[in-house]
């Protein structure tokens, strides 16, 4: 039971990272693009999914709650101020979504709205993977940090590199979705993307190697997890050249495999702890009562219908994007 709920928690966090990644994407480019014709297009590459993404994130809150509830205390305790600054984000990004139509005089306030609430979203979620691959201060399964015990020049990177990453999913979603100008744009940009995240991966290793950090240790006890990073690193090569090649589906297909392979060369890098060298899986988890009972409802019934109502609503979107004067 135990297993069955990591499995739960790991295909809900890598769905999110999937589909709300190359939502938060779309929103970071949102606040570099100035023609409102282009705005309006990449608001409608996502319009009909964009909340149905976010839910994944929700579903992972409720595994860990019921599922994990030290690793949920003790991860709200430690991130407390990131969590409400993400929230915040996402609601203002949200708001801005359904506003922005509405109004001419004002609009410019909810795209930044909408650009800035992505971004800050992006950058929070990067800077508490961070926090965490660097280890958080934990004694006793309790955290000692303070307020700011997250908080490190490591930790900012990380925020930094998974806007390009998402930045890079959003820009394969437009290729994949739109046509003419938006989709030659969203082409020209995946090359830099793909290299700029390329040289934050390198620059990441150079740093963890330079500051000893305990995740290379494991790294040099399982040199098979190099193979991970291998496999992202020809991913952003193949996403890069894609241009040349004009297969549409492609750089997305590229993008999600790059996040893939980095969350399995996190996850198996930590096994098996959930808190990396604080607290494993098994000291995580609840009762096996209240795993049992929580599988008749999350795992029989809410977590099947979720993946069930995703790959429905992204078949019923599916194609490409027809130009419209709402982004309805």
């Amino acid at each position: 039971m135990v297993m069955f709920w990591v499995s739960v928690l790991a295909i809900s966090i890598l769905l999110y990272i999937f589909l709300d990644g190359f939502d938060l994407g779309i929103g970071i480019l949102f606040g570099l693009t100035g023609s409102e014709e282009r705005r309006r297009a990449m608001m409608s590459a996502v319009a009909p999914i964009w909340d149905g993404n976010e839910t994944w994130l929700v579903v992972a809150g409720v595994v860990l709650w019921g599922a994990f509830p030290v690793v949920y205390a003790t991860l709200f305790s430690a991130f407390y101020l990131p969590l409400l600054v993400m929230l915040a984000g996402l609601i203002l990004r949200g708001v801005a979504f359904e506003y922005r139509n509405k109004t001419e005089r004002l609009r410019w306030i909810w795209d930044a709205g909408f650009a800035g609430g992505s971004l800050v979203a992006a950058f929070t979620q990067g800077l508490m993977v961070g926090a965490l691959v660097e280890g958080l201060p934990i004694a006793n399964g309790h955290y000692t940090g303070g307020d700011f015990g997250w908080f490190s020049p490591f930790a900012v990177l990380c925020g930094v590199g998974l806007c390009l990453g998402y930045a890079l999913l959003g820009a394969c979603w437009l290729v994949k979705k739109c046509e003419a100008e938006i989709r030659e744009s969203a082409y020209r940009l995946i090359p830099y993307l793909a290299v700029g995240l390329f040289v934050f991966l390198i620059v990441v290793f150079a740093y963890a190697l330079a500051q000893h950090l305990r995740v290379i240790d494991l790294w040099l006890e399982r040199p098979y997890l190099f193979a991970f990073p291998a496999v992202g690193a020809i991913a952003a090569l193949v996403a890069a050249s894609s241009f040349r090649h004009h297969q549409d589906s492609v750089p997305f297909y590229m993008g999600a495999l790059i996040f893939a392979a980095a969350f399995g060369t996190l996850a198996i890098s930590f096994w098996p702890y959930m808190i990396p060298f604080s607290i494993t899986i098994y000291e995580a988890a609840a009762p096996h009562s209240s795993l049992a009972f929580m599988f008749w409802g999350e795992g029989l019934f809410v977590f099947p219908l979720m993946l069930l109502y995703t790959v429905i609503s992204y078949t019923v979107f599916r194609g490409k994007l027809k130009s419209s004067e709402t982004h309805y």
